[in-house]
């Protein structure tokens, strides 16, 4: 006994090219637009993690250096030449602050080590400030994509169903198979979107939690080395 299908079932793949180009000049817009967001999404997100991640690795090998040195007041000037990373950049910022309120001092007359360091430290600050915020740069156009790239999609959506309908009022018929094409070209848009934005916020919360926590270790790092600076001056 056998079993026989007069029919067999029929898969329609949804065809992109051919719903791209039903849609409107808008809808067109729209989407291309979306999907330049896109690259430019992914390219921000993994240029920023190896970023983050190479600096890191500095940040991690010059204090390594800063705490095999016995003495930091006495450091030769290469240690203050490597701007690139941002430990040594907070270094060399409170040393600079350091020896500048020591010249002060020395035209007065007074050896004041409070004042000292207290410049130090008010350059650690400012040098802290500066690198929180390269930490943080690229993310707003990141957090920027995640929040507008959904409602860009909406706006396509909503504008091709608007199109689609007043199509159908002008042929004064309402079937499926004319409304059907105009629908289907408006929620690409939608999903464009959703392309854009759902890795995107992905991407964001991870390299945001990175950020932070390089901030965190950063802050610790001022600390210590303040403190460092503390007790070499009595």
């Amino acid at each position: 006994m056998g079993v026989f299908f007069s029919e067999s079932p029929v898969f329609a793949a949804v065809n992109i090219v051919e719903v791209f180009l039903r849609c409107d000049i808008v809808g067109q817009v729209i989407t291309v637009g979306l999907m330049v967001f896109s690259l430019v999404a992914w390219t921000v997100m993994f240029g920023k993690h190896f970023e983050l991640k190479k600096l890191r690795a500095l940040n991690h090998a010059f204090e390594s250096h800063l705490r095999d040195e016995r003495a930091l007041l006495d450091l030769p000037e290469s240690y203050r030449n490597k701007r690139s990373i941002p430990y040594a950049d907070v270094f060399a910022d409170a040393l600079e602050g350091y020896w500048r309120a020591a010249a002060i001092g020395k035209e007065k007359g007074d050896d004041n080590i409070r004042a000292k360091l207290e410049h130090a430290e008010n350059a650690i600050q400012r040098a802290l400030a500066r690198q929180t915020l390269r930490y943080e740069s690229s993310m707003i156009f990141l957090a920027s994509i995640v929040s507008g790239a959904p409602f860009l999609g909406l706006l396509g959506t909503v504008w091709g169903v608007m199109e689609a309908f007043s199509a159908v009022a002008q042929q004064q018929t309402a079937g499926i198979q004319q409304i059907a094409p105009g629908i289907s070209a408006a929620l690409l848009t939608t999903i464009a979107g959703l392309v854009v934005a759902i890795p995107s916020v992905f991407g964001y919360n991870i390299l945001l939690a990175s950020t932070r926590r390089l901030i965190t270790e950063m802050e610790n790092y001022a600390s210590s080395l303040a403190d460092r600076l503390e007790l070499e001056s009595k």
